[in-house]
């Protein structure tokens, strides 16, 4: 394609295809690099324009005895649920190029470098967002005590959803189910392959082995923040995108033009149920503190940078959720004795920066006398 170095040129009708092309090019480069979109749910029905696009369930059909609907007069109502999915995220792309950066690149290299660098930040985003929600409104998986090992403890999570029955599901093959993990999760399943007797003739070139018992496994660096691996159910979570193509218009008083892009999108479970997470859980120990009525508390491993502690103390207190935000709890250094009454528990909970919960542990309580 010939240079275009000219405002008005890009402005024309050709200038525009332009556009529409870098456009179409960053499409295709988002579901071409983005895992979630392997992923969501596309069995949607609505108009995204609306603003609300709907996911159905329904659940399983349960045999009667025949002659239960001749004598009833009527069959069994078909039972199920509706999970509506907002489009309530608004973004855009809106960046300036002055005239003389257009002489001096051409807007064909201005604009490639670009749409390629919207792809990749839209990509993020999404896969962001996508795994975010499968945390937040996914079931936390707590492995056994002797799974040892990442390939243990993800073993024992497929079978935990391969045997997963409710009203809407009956068991799961693996082929439905998908592995996402942090690239030390990864790694560490790719070494048991490498290493073990049995898969002694596994390829050590290639970067993906693409199925482990049966089960799709993806490495990405997008799980939020502490957690390690995710396994869940091939549409267990939907993400509608609508988007606005490429404009480019002039900057009042100025020799500048603004390329944009603007999108919208929602994301949510559709089936929480089929979603676990692991986020590895803090070691919390009690011992006497100082004073009596007070308990000395140690965590491990201890908080990350910019991260804090709270705390709360019970004859019973349940774990609260990753990501969510705490109330009825009580801030804690890390280091000073906590009052609470022997035998109790107590869970100390990791906050990240912005206060949501991190990781958690419990303890029961020992007290000086």
């Amino acid at each position: 394609m010939a240079r275009i170095d000219s405002l008005n040129v890009l402005l024309d009708p050709s200038g525009k295809m332009l556009l529409a092309e870098a456009y179409k090019g960053v499409i295709e480069n988002v579901q071409k690099s983005a895992i979630s979109t392997q992923l969501k749910n596309t069995d949607l029905s609505g108009d995204p324009q609306a603003g609300t696009v709907e996911a159905k369930r329904f659940q399983n059909a349960a045999s009667q005895s025949y002659g239960t609907a001749r004598s009833g007069g009527a069959g069994n109502a078909v039972k199920g649920k509706t999970v509506t999915i907002a489009i309530d995220t608004d973004r855009e792309f809106v960046e300036e190029i002055e005239q003389k950066d257009i002489s001096l690149l051409g807007v064909d290299g201005l604009i490639a470098k670009r749409s390629a660098n919207h792809a990749q930040r839209l990509t993020a985003e999404l896969d962001s967002a996508f795994f975010a929600v499968s945390a937040y409104e996914g079931v936390a998986f707590t492995p056994s005590v002797s799974a040892s090992t990442y390939v243990d403890k993800i073993e024992e999570a497929v079978v935990t959803l391969e045997s997963l029955k409710t009203n809407y599901i009956d068991g799961l093959d693996r082929s439905m189910l998908s592995v996402v993990c942090t690239p030390v999760v990864y790694s560490s399943i790719r070494k048991y392959l490498d290493t073990s007797v049995h898969n002694a003739n596994v390829d050590t070139a290639a970067e993906q082995f693409v199925r482990f018992h049966g089960v799709k496994v993806f490495s990405s660096t997008r799980l939020s923040e502490g957690i390690e691996f995710l396994v869940m159910m091939d549409g267990s979570v939907a993400q509608p995108v609508r988007s606005t193509p490429y404009a480019a218009e002039r900057i009042p008083m100025s020799e500048a033009f603004a390329v944009e892009m603007f999108f919208y999108y929602g994301t949510k479970a559709v089936t929480p149920e089929t979603i676990l997470y692991y986020n590895p859980s803090l070691t919390v120990t009690s011992a006497a503190g100082t004073a009596s009525g007070d308990t000395k508390i140690t965590v491990s491993p201890t908080k990350m940078t910019g991260h804090s502690y709270a705390y709360k103390t019970a004859a019973s207190v349940d774990i609260p959720a990753y990501g969510t935000t705490l109330t009825g709890y009580s801030t804690w250094d890390g280091s000073a004795d906590i009052t609470a009454t022997t035998g109790n528990e107590i869970v100390i909970v990791e906050l990240d920066a912005d206060s949501k919960v991190y990781k958690t542990g419990k303890a029961t309580v020992t007290s000086a006398t």
